[in-house]
């Protein structure tokens, strides 16, 4: 089935394919975007997906997906769905193979200008300081024991030992620990892959990058932020590792097995489910919970790391580095949104979509509370990223969600195919942007060509209201893996 055939345009960035599109389908499927990246859609699995979603068992109000989706596994990227608690289904495909892949953004007390004619050596100190790379793990070797401990305590465990302060649990989504957490149900092999990968970036779309406040676009939220002009800005991009992978493969391993046991049919096995509150459905989520735990401690131990390097680079007296916001874009929690004028608990499944909570939500830190949340959107290593604010109209629209980035719109098979990495390193250096990266293969399938025009994707957000622009950040150094 052609399913572009039947889009209907609900408003200028609003689209929905009908719940009486396909027959199985018990909620329409939700498409942000503008008319240029409704053009482009279509040319991968991600339409086939959403609809898919929509026949979720418990799925409710609609199958979503922002401007920056493409193609993923069971669910599309950039997808957002939610199913009634308790008895609705949690889909480890609605959240990814990296459990708790997030943003965070530290803000330092230098400008552009503290770094001129430095970019390439702060490249080379970052890049040979903090661990990043295909399974490579750091100077933590964690016994299961400790591992389990970081596992139950996620952020918390960084406190206690060392890597944290207390202002940065406060400026982290659920203050970087999911109670619901239980080492338990997570498996040997899984555990013994992130033994060592604490204070790791690892490989991908991951990154650590410097950048600079380019522009400045909302000067209240700016101030409430800590965000001027010209200041330099550092960006994390990282998950949970192998642990989340290995948790992700497992569950929908079991899950796939037990389908027929709770009566569920499926248009395809990658959405493989289970009911919340079954038995395998609990076990997924306290293991899920584990491994965003990690990867909240994993965050907080590069940005201790970073911190360190930092002084050294700059000096005692310039080497401050502010968490602003750390917020998860692959995540499933529980939360109370109003559906048909009730309040009610849903399990919210965020696959690369950023939360969005507007003013006044308890959840934010109190001093940020009546600004509404820090939402980060990274762009890729030659574009630009930008700092968001979360809104009510994302509340009453998308279960206060928003996009994660930028969004693929090329395999990284075709961009290694198509990018001539000689040209991209010249290009890169004539924006006086300095990559350091454990393969040039990985930096060609990372180039800007390989993604969909981040200033589109982030207006169409802005404009649809679903988040609003705050500031917009341009790359100086990135470390990749």
């Amino acid at each position: 089935m052609d399913l572009k055939q039947h889009i209907q345009k609900v408003d200028e960035y609003l689209w929905e394919i009908p719940q009486k599109t396909r027959e199985g389908m018990r909620v329409p499927a939700q498409i942000y975007a503008s008319d240029k990246l409704m053009q482009e859609l279509g040319n991968d699995n991600s339409l086939e997906q959403l609809t898919n979603v929509a026949m979720l068992p418990g799925i409710k109000k609609a199958s979503i997906v922002m401007p920056d989706v493409h193609e993923g596994y069971g669910f599309p990227i950039g997808g957002v769905a939610a199913t009634e608690w308790p008895h609705g289904v949690i889909s480890p495909g609605g959240i990814g193979y990296d459990i708790n892949c997030g943003v965070r953004i530290l803000c330092s007390e230098l400008e552009r200008k503290d770094l001129k004619n430095r970019g390439e050596e702060l490249a080379k100190a970052l890049y040979a300081h903090i661990p990043s790379g295909v399974g490579k793990g750091g100077s933590l070797h964690l016994d299961e024991s400790e591992l389990d401990k970081v596992l139950r305590k996620g952020a918390q465990w960084a406190l206690e030992n060392g890597f944290a302060e207390m202002e940065d649990i406060e400026h982290i989504e659920s203050n970087g620990c999911l109670k619901d957490a239980d080492p338990d149900f997570v498996s040997e092999y899984a555990k013994k892959r992130g033994a060592d990968q604490l204070g790791t970036i690892g490989s991908g779309n991951h990154f650590l990058e410097v950048s600079y406040v380019d522009e400045i676009f909302d000067s209240e939220s700016a101030r409430a932020f800590g965000l001027k002009k010209n200041q330099l800005i550092i960006l994390i991009h990282t998950g949970s590792r192998g642990l989340g992978h290995q948790i992700a493969s497992d569950y929908l391993k079991q899950m796939v097995s037990t389908l027929d046991s709770y009566h569920i049919q499926l248009p395809d096995r990658e959405l493989a489910c289970a009911p919340f509150d079954s038995k395998d459905g609990q076990a997924y989520f306290k293991a899920m919970a584990a491994a965003a735990n990690f990867a909240w401690c994993n965050r907080q131990v590069i940005t201790s790391k970073t911190r360190e390097l930092w002084r050294e680079f700059f000096g005692k007296e310039k080497g401050g580095l502010r968490l602003l916001y750390d917020v998860a874009h692959n995540i499933a929690k529980v939360e109370e949104h109003i559906v048909d004028g009730k309040k009610i608990k849903l399990i919210i499944h965020r696959k690369g979509s950023t939360r969005s909570f507007g003013p006044h939500n308890p959840e934010i830190p109190e001093a940020l509370r009546s600004t509404g949340q820090p939402v980060i959107i990274p762009g890729s290593m030659g574009t630009a990223s930008y700092v968001m604010v979360g809104t009510q109209t994302a509340m009453e629209k998308t279960f206060g969600s928003t996009c994660h980035g930028a969004g693929r719109r090329m395999s990284r098979h075709a961009a290694t195919r198509n990018v001539n990495i000689h040209n991209l390193e010249k290009e890169l250096l004539s924006m006086d942007i300095h990559v350091r990266a454990g393969s040039r293969k990985g930096v060609s399938e990372e180039a800007p060509i390989a993604y969909k025009d981040i200033e589109e994707v982030i207006n169409v957000v802005h404009n649809a209201e679903i988040a609003r622009k705050v500031a917009r950040l341009k790359p100086m150094v990135v470390i990749k893996g």
